[in-house]
């Protein structure tokens, strides 16, 4: 004979709520870390592809100027041949080389087509048509220096940026497990009516469990473990940084050098001893074997130089990113 209704509500003690918040707070910015990296890696990407571009446009201009070269000496040596100066031997020399480096010329643009592709393939368009780029491997070269790069690495790399948001992730979570052991209010009211009796009655109750023997222990000792993790994760990430800093600041540093020496006291030379040797040959003054050698030795020369280019800029480009790589892969591998 009685019918009624009740409500109930449960009252969080311990701002229990509010770290939760915290804790999901901490996982959305460690998430926007992982996109910041995640795009880190695509920028860097497309500009190292874009230098290996460069670099390869770069040797086939250079293979395409051999190919000149290879091609005048041809002519040289066929007059000189007909003015009975040289020999047949110094005719058949000529073709070998001029072949040789058309070989090198095709060579070089396949090279710098492999290169484009992977260029189109990273900034998001597989079927990109080939276009030159602007040369800019000689401008502005970067002078970095160790001090600087790795206080800037350390204070700005998203890596170690989601890393410490994970330590205050983790903070965050050992304050809700110690919270876990404040039990929350149970409270409750109830109106019911008597048919019987004609009689209505209010009830209102109120109850805390008490826990006595479960006091949340195995989630508190996760959490501290768990911070104790993040907080070592740090400490590895900073070396681990500095160390992969220490090894591409290595080859930037060598080919800065280089790269200096080669503008200051190699290219010039190479350059100014093969139109020497290639005037003297014309005049009969040097031999075609001589002549053979300074090209051998100019096609070196500005092959290294630029390699070691391409190189600097890479290891740049590496520095200046903070070290990410990989844009194609998925992120957090």
């Amino acid at each position: 004979g009685q019918h009624g209704m009740f409500v109930r509500q449960e009252i969080v003690t311990a701002n229990k709520l509010g770290l939760n918040r915290a804790v999901t707070s901490h996982e959305v910015r460690q998430a926007e870390w992982d996109w910041q990296m995640q795009r880190q890696r695509v920028l860097n990407d497309v500009r190292s592809r874009a230098y290996e571009v460069l670099a390869a446009q770069r040797t086939m201009e250079i293979a395409d100027e051999l190919v000149r070269i290879g091609q005048a000496a041809v002519e040289v040596a066929e007059r000189l041949n007909k003015a009975r100066e040289v020999s047949q031997v110094d005719v058949l020399q000529a073709r070998v080389q001029a072949n040789s480096a058309k070989l090198q010329l095709a060579a070089a643009r396949k090279t710098h087509a492999a290169a484009w592709r992977r260029l189109a393939i990273v900034v998001g368009m597989p079927g990109m048509s080939s276009a030159p780029l602007a040369d800019n491997l000689n401008e502005n070269l970067p002078n970095l220096s160790w001090n600087d790069t790795a206080a800037t690495l350390l204070n700005e790399s998203p890596q170690l940026a989601y890393a410490q948001t994970g330590v205050e992730r983790a903070r965050c979570a050992v304050a809700r497990a110690c919270a876990g052991r404040s039990p929350n209010i149970q409270t409750g009211t109830a109106i019911r009516y008597n048919d019987d009796s004609n009689d209505t009655t209010l009830s209102l109750q109120v109850g805390v469990p008490l826990m006595i023997f479960d006091r949340n222990q195995g989630n508190v000792m996760k959490a501290n473990a768990e911070l104790l993790a993040a907080q070592r994760e740090v400490e590895r990430i900073k070396l681990a940084l500095q160390d992969r800093l220490a090894a591409i600041y290595r080859e930037y540093d060598i080919a800065r050098e280089q790269v200096e020496q080669y503008q200051r006291d190699i290219l010039p030379y190479a350059e100014q001893s093969l139109e020497m040797t290639r005037t003297g040959y014309e005049q009969g003054e040097f031999s075609y074997l001589e002549l053979l050698t300074t090209q051998q030795t100019f096609s070196r020369t500005n092959l290294a130089y630029i390699e070691r280019l391409r190189e600097l800029w890479l290891a740049t480009v590496q520095i200046d990113g903070m070290l990410l790589t990989g844009g194609l892969e998925a992120p957090g591998q």
